[in-house]
């Protein structure tokens, strides 16, 4: 199969790449299936995908997001018997995706290390379509004003004007997206787990931390191996609905917030 590019120019192989997995967690979590479609100059691709077993159970909410199950991993390879022929596919080549900077590559690391082989990102190009997207689609009042009003924003930082713009806004999304009208349901629907996003859920509806050495790590198994560490959580300046789910996991592990 030839892929023609209409803008890049590869001068030399470009691959991109998916991982579905068992969950968010980089360290811990582990690959249920992978693809590869390497680019070379010229437009020959070849791709590569495989099903992996992970080694452990599918959380139920992770497949939901891909739609992968334990029964269809029964007889797949463990990542180990795959490693040599994805690692020979990716050596040399640029990395490309959507949303791997900060999740397929490093998890991708880590796969590969497990297994003694060292994959490394120095020297390639890593292209991550999502960084791009951010960079050059603003997510401000401007541009929010812009797609769900159809104006120009005037009187930009002037708060009065900003506060009416960003009530039109949000009433214009609740419109849109046919969102709750009660903003009570409203908050429960768009804030995951609170509100400044220390924590969030996983594909199997667990919270997990969303920062710090910790990051991706249930609340509720970090409680019970170091509370100290939650301790710390409560001297320091997070909003209220965090500190308060970090004292009702200390609470539940016994040890309460001394």
């Amino acid at each position: 199969m030839i892929i023609e590019l209409e803008h890049l120019v590869l001068t030399r192989a470009l691959s991109v790449i998916d991982l579905e997995t068992t969950g968010t967690d980089v360290r811990e979590d582990r690959i249920v299936e992978v693809a590869a479609l390497t680019v070379y100059p010229g437009g020959k691709t070849v791709p590569f995908v495989q099903r992996v077993h992970p080694g452990r159970p599918i959380p139920a909410g992770a497949s939901a997001v891909h739609g992968i199950r334990d029964a269809d991993v029964t007889g797949a390879p463990a990542f180990a018997a795959i490693a040599p022929d994805l690692f020979a596919a990716l050596v040399g080549s640029d990395i490309a995706g959507f949303g791997i900077a900060n999740f397929d590559v490093p998890l991708l690391m880590n796969e590969f290390a497990r297994v003694g082989l060292p994959f490394r990102v120095g020297g390639r190009a890593i292209l991550d379509a999502l960084v791009v997207f951010r960079r050059h689609e603003p997510r401000d009042l401007t541009a929010a004003v812009r797609h769900y009003l159809g104006a120009e924003r005037a009187s930009a930082h002037a708060a009065l004007a900003d506060a009416k713009y960003a009530l039109a806004v949000l009433d214009a999304q609740v419109g849109r997206y046919g969102l709750p009208r009660d903003p009570a349901e409203l908050h429960a629907t768009v804030a995951e787990v609170d509100v400044g996003g220390a924590f969030r859920r996983d594909p199997a509806g667990v919270v997990v931390f969303g920062f710090g050495k910790y990051r991706g790590r249930p609340l509720a198994q970090i409680a019970s191996e170091d509370a100290g560490y939650l301790r710390w959580i409560l001297r320091q300046a997070f909003l209220d609905d965090a500190l308060a789910l970090v004292r009702a996991a200390l609470a539940a592990t016994g040890t309460g917030a001394k």
